[in-house]
């Protein structure tokens, strides 16, 4: 193939190049220094181009100016927020994605994208140990699964009740109550607000010091109500990991004839390791569960997962038709029936690759590392003075506070600016703290030793006032 200026192709090779080389520097670089938004912003700010110009070049160009302004969150010691590694095999299959050209909008329009599609949901059920009668959308992230499951939980409340949401609205609707754990995720009530069942609205659960449900704060508000309720809970709590006891409320909501979603973005996962998943016992009697496989199945971005017990719940929520779009053959899965968009990603591809690429022993085995990787951070950091590690390590995610809040901020600005390893900073229980977050395929105990080193020399220049 000609590599001339001329060669259409030639940008996919250029392309390919630059992503090799930026990879393989990223994984071994000591240091991952990014350059802020206003000095990238500089860089490719200018007027309309009059007119094309030569794909080859425009990539070449491309890669030198963003390139110092991309946050590595592929690098091993990338611990800011619960970001997989964009592992290369799914990235590889995500670029025969986009080279393919798919609309995975349905069965004749994307044959082989639908086909994978329905094999990639068969095994994620069988990994995540769920009903195996559940459908599974495939969306961007747990944002989307999120309102994808909510809407399905929507639909069949009130069609329990004699209320047609999808053809009459929720103009005169009956009420439906939704009730969550005080520390569920914004995303929750993002979805809720989409929906039309309102942030503000939601009923909000006492939690314990991990920020998990308490069952009999949620069997009080049950029993208050006079009809049954969507009841919101959580695989993964974002700072400490935590995950409400399933065995406990789902029984409640069950007897209550209400709908239990899971918002299991990152913890719902704890499910495919045998040593871990005690954590999310009782998790299979929800009806709905949202989960994410950018983070824990190393998948590149987006990807995500709305997985509903009641596949015809699921359908009448999401499902598109119009007489231009042919249906599926009996036994055939079409994907628009399952997910908001008509036009999308064939997200399948790279899911069905990352599942081949680590198999079920690689999967238990990545997340019991990044697992123990966040212990040893915890505990490493909590032993010295002035570090307190706010709530026990239970999964992949370490919560620490270094003295009071200005303290704590300028030691995660500090670590941040020492580029060693990249940590974010949040709040719990009304205090600032750092936030480690171990979610990547590529982070080693080498690693994290690295990462604790430079977060110890940061709060000692703090603490010393020299930071």
């Amino acid at each position: 193939m000609s590599t001339s200026p001329a060669d259409p192709y030639a940008a996919l090779g250029r392309a390919a190049a630059h992503a090799i080389a930026y990879r393989r520097d990223i994984a071994q670089a000591e240091r991952t220094p990014t350059v802020d938004y206003d000095a990238i912003h500089a860089l490719f700010d200018g007027p309309v181009p009059q007119q094309g110009e030569n794909g080859d070049a425009i990539i070449e160009e491309l890669a030198t100016l963003a390139q110092p302004g991309i946050r590595a969150s592929t690098a091993p010691r990338f611990f800011g927020w619960v970001i997989g590694n964009s592992h290369p095999t799914g990235v590889a299959a995500d670029w025969l994605t986009a080279a393919w050209g798919q609309n995975a909008a349905n069965v004749s329009a994307a044959p082989a994208a639908s086909a994978v599609e329905a094999v990639a949901a068969r095994w994620l059920l069988e990994l995540l140990d769920l009903p195996r009668e559940a459908s599974i959308g495939f969306v961007t992230g747990a944002t989307v699964a999120n309102l994808v499951c909510l809407a399905a939980a929507r639909s069949e409340m009130l069609r329990r009740r004699g209320w047609d949401v999808e053809a009459d609205g929720l103009i005169g609707a009956p009420a439906l109550p939704v009730l969550a754990g005080a520390d569920a995720h914004a995303t929750i009530f993002t979805a809720l607000k989409i929906l039309g069942l309102g942030a503000r609205q939601v009923m909000l659960i006492d939690t314990d010091e991990q920020g998990r449900m308490i069952p009999a704060a949620l069997e009080t508000a049950i029993a208050g109500l006079d009809v049954p309720p969507i009841v919101i809970a959580q695989a993964g709590q974002i700072n400490t990991g935590a995950t409400d006891p399933f065995d406990a409320i789902a029984p409640l909501v069950a007897a209550a004839g209400g709908w239990l979603h899971v918002d299991g973005a990152f913890g719902l996962w704890a499910q495919a390791s045998p040593t871990l998943r005690h954590q999310t016992h009782g998790i299979d009697q929800a009806d709905s569960w949202a989960t994410d496989g950018h983070k824990w199945l190393q998948t590149p971005y987006d990807s995500g997962f709305a997985i509903v017990r009641d596949a015809q719940a699921h359908r009448r929520a999401m499902a598109i038709s119009a007489s231009y779009l042919p249906p599926a053959d009996a036994g055939q899965r079409d994907p628009s029936d399952y997910v908001i968009e008509l036009s999308r990603r064939a997200r399948g591809f790279a899911t069905w690759a990352m599942i081949r690429q680590m198999g079920r022993e690689g999967i238990a085995a990545m997340l019991e590392q990044c697992c123990a990787v966040a212990a040893h951070v915890g505990e490493a950091l909590g032993r010295i003075e002035g570090v307190d590690l706010r709530a026990p390590v239970v999964l992949n995610q370490a919560i620490l506070r270094f003295g009071d809040d200005a303290q704590t901020l300028a030691v995660i600005a500090a670590v941040q600016a020492d580029a060693v390893a990249y940590v974010g900073a949040s709040q719990w229980r009304g205090e600032w703290v750092m936030r480690v977050s171990v979610s990547s395929s590529a982070t080693t105990m080498a690693d994290a030793n690295l990462a604790i080193a430079s977060i110890a020399r940061c709060w000692e220049a703090v603490r010393k006032g020299v930071a």
